[in-house]
């Protein structure tokens, strides 16, 4: 079966996936979507007629310009140099290779091209698209909009948006609201998506489920700045606009340059959300993470075990606790660094504070990695603080504004990666820390956001937005391409930076700065929707929690950090014996299922007063069930919950104890949970065929 093919005569083409097909055409002005759903053949799809305008204005383009009857958001906005704004395309040419599409679009009189790409690989329904704006004229063009893709949603008779809200310490709070007529807007202005947004949205018909449903999703592989524009017309045209960048944000495309748009992935899944989020899961360790085969270490991080009071004395001592619970990577955090004390110094003085570390930091390497632990170590390369050696010798290096006040956030202010010499500064000390030190791990945060994002120096400001992000990028790239053992890690204030295209870098995340189990569940719920297991960084930490003071059972903080890729964290000096014991027997638990958690597929399948997720691995023999009951009323029922994925015909047993189930009766009836009574109650549940 061809990934793309091309049908001459109505000008159609058509991607077709395991589960759907993607049908667009050029209708002699235009690329207009022709059907995204189910599967379709190339010629049935030749025989869908365009979708009509129903609003007098044309609708359902892949590409939306400025001009004629058009009056949403454009995909692109232009100027040429004589002024004009509109554009008129003719077709330029295709190409088609295996899973790639590429049409080529040209403006009927000015010297500019768009290259729409789409790609579609063996055993996914994602479908990627970007698009690739060229110059071909002797004078710059005026570039204030250039949008990775526009997708239609086919005609339903209601819809509904589903994406993700926050803030620090209160990442990806799951948002489903009804989708108004009108343009709905999400962005980010702040650099980064920091905690308050994520770059995905999905959209349903008001009715889809965790099982049940059809669901049209587009994730923005970015890391920058973003913008969704979702608008739906009086008419019924819903259209999904996917951009890199927030609005105002103007680029001077020189002769002969091309702009490349991040990339935008779509999704149809006529089955819900949870195959939904299977299938961005099963796509991001397919065809985005790089080590996606390993299986994620458990971490020990020192940030709430020390906190800024970071010497070689107190890090081995909790180094020897954390290697007796089975912790196989130790992290030390912030204040290791410069005259870093307190937040108020040090940040781009990247050396080890002669202090604190008398010898360099040889010596607690080399006792980590004598107790059998790899070692890792937090950096924040994209900031400095105005006390520090870097900043006194460079303020320039800084994004700033003539005349305009430099906004500090935590003491801090934002080094422009954009600059290709603050770029190479920042990647020639990261080399030579790990090239002079044998370090495994590195924690890469970023805490704050973008203020006075200017390049007085600059003649093209704006390009700033942008460049910052691919010079992360790049640093990160040529980083593990120089170091291939070291495994990384994104935080920006924990899950700040948290999308395809840094997972694309990095093998794990940082999904927040709050370790309380109760507000994690919410947290790793939003999470889910899209990213993988592997990649959710979760720590069980110190009670009562250091941020929201609530106090919570060890077992109950470490059943809900096993949900993802488990870390410990917390003053260890201070734990009992009875409290070392047991965190030990919960790592020990974790490493016994941990590669059904971080390989297998997730169902969640209850989100009220309790909370259960099931992950269940490839071949269906084994599968871990995990489940949390903050608090209850008296008298609440708790019916069985039915599993799901497994194999009706295999008898399991539940590991540890004597019962055995059919997986006919697990799935169709449901496995009593026998959690704890009271509050704060979880239970880890390991079931494997016999």
């Amino acid at each position: 079966m061809a990934l793309t093919s091309h049908d001459p005569a109505s000008q159609t083409w058509l991607l077709r996936t395991p589960a759907s097909a993607y049908a667009l055409r050029w209708d002699g002005s235009s690329v207009r979507s022709v059907h995204w759903g189910p599967p379709l053949t190339l010629e049935q799809a030749a025989t869908i007629p365009v979708r009509p305008d129903r609003d007098d204005e044309r609708t359902g383009e892949e590409f939306p310009v400025r001009g004629g009857h058009r009056f949403g958001p454009p995909s692109l906005d232009v100027v040429y140099p004589d002024g004009t704004a509109a554009v008129e395309w003719h077709l330029a040419g295709q190409l088609l290779d295996g899973g790639r599409l590429t049409v080529a679009l040209a403006d009927r009189h000015y010297p500019l091209r768009a290259d729409l790409h789409y790609v579609v690989r063996e055993g996914t329904d994602v479908i990627e698209r970007w698009t690739e704006i060229t110059n071909t004229g002797p004078d710059p063009v005026e570039v204030r909009r250039a949008d990775s893709a526009a997708w239609t949603v086919p005609w339903r008779d209601a819809y509904r948006l589903t994406s993700v809200s926050g803030a620090w310490a209160a990442e990806f709070q799951l948002q489903r609201t009804p989708l108004p007529v009108g343009e709905t807007t999400l962005t980010t202005r702040r650099g980064i998506a920091r905690g308050q947004g994520n770059p995905w949205v999905m959209v349903d018909t008001g009715d889809a489920t965790e099982t049940s449903g059809e669901v049209w999703s587009t994730v923005l592989a970015w890391s920058g700045p973003f913008r969704f524009d979702v608008r739906r017309t009086h008419g019924g045209h819903v259209h999904v606009a996917a951009s890199g960048a927030h609005e105002g944000v103007t680029i001077r495309l020189a002769p002969g340059e091309t702009w490349r748009t991040p990339s935008s992935l779509g999704l149809y899944r006529a089955d819900g959300f949870g195959a939904t989020s299977r299938s961005w899961h099963a796509y991001a360790r397919a065809h985005v993470l790089q080590h996606a085969d390993e299986v994620a270490p458990v971490l020990y991080n020192g940030w709430e075990g020390t906190w800024f009071d970071v010497n070689e004395e107190n890090q081995k001592a909790v180094a020897t606790i954390a290697a007796g619970l089975g912790v196989e990577l130790f992290v030390m955090d912030d204040g290791w660094f410069g005259r870093r004390v307190d937040d108020h110094a040090g940040l781009g003085d990247w050396w080890p504070n002669p202090d604190r570390f008398p010898d360099g930091l040889g010596p607690l390497i080399e006792h980590v990695h004598g107790l059998g632990m790899k070692f890792g170590i937090w950096v924040e390369p994209e900031m400095v603080n105005p006390d520090s050696d870097l900043y006194r010798r460079h303020p320039d290096w800084v994004l700033h504004m003539h005349h305009r006040h430099r906004s500090e956030q935590r003491n801090q202010l934002v080094l422009n990666f954009a600059r290709p010499d603050v770029a190479a500064w920042a990647y020639a000390w990261l080399d030579d820390l790990l090239s002079s030190n044998a370090i495994d791990f590195v924690k890469w945060d970023m805490n704050r956001s973008f203020t006075e994002a200017g390049w007085p120096t600059a003649d093209d400001p704006d390009r700033l937005w942008a460049g910052h992000t691919r010079a992360v990028y790049d640093i990160l790239d040529r980083l593990r391409a120089t170091h291939p053992h070291v495994r990384v890690e994104s935080c920006a204030s924990g899950g700040g930076r948290v999308d395809l295209g840094i997972l694309a870098r990095t093998d794990q995340v940082w999904t927040s700065d709050n370790t309380d189990p109760v507000d994690r569940i919410a947290i790793q719920h939003g999470y889910s929707q899209v990213y993988p297991a592997i990649a959710m960084g979760s720590w069980a930490s110190d009670s009562p929690n250091p941020i929201t003071h609530r106090a919570a059972p060890l077992a109950m903080r470490f059943h809900v950090a096993s949900a993802g890729a488990l870390g410990v964290s917390g003053n260890l000096r201070e734990w009992d014996a009875g409290a070392l014991d047991e965190a030990r027997s919960l790592v020990d638990a974790y490493k016994r299922v941990r590669k059904i958690v971080q390989h297998g597929e997730l169902h969640r399948l209850a989100n009220g007063t309790t909370t259960v997720v099931e992950y269940v691995s490839a071949d269906r023999r084994e599968a871990v069930v995990l489940a949390w009951r903050p608090s209850m009323a008296w008298a609440t029922p708790q019916p069985p919950v039915r599993l799901a994925g497994l194999d009706p015909d295999v008898e399991y047993e539940l590991v540890g104890t004597a019962e055995t189930y059919s997986g006919a009766v697990l799935m169709g009836h449901g496995l009593d949970l026998a959690l704890p009574p009271g509050p704060d109650a979880s239970r880890m549940i390991h079931v494997r065929g016999q």
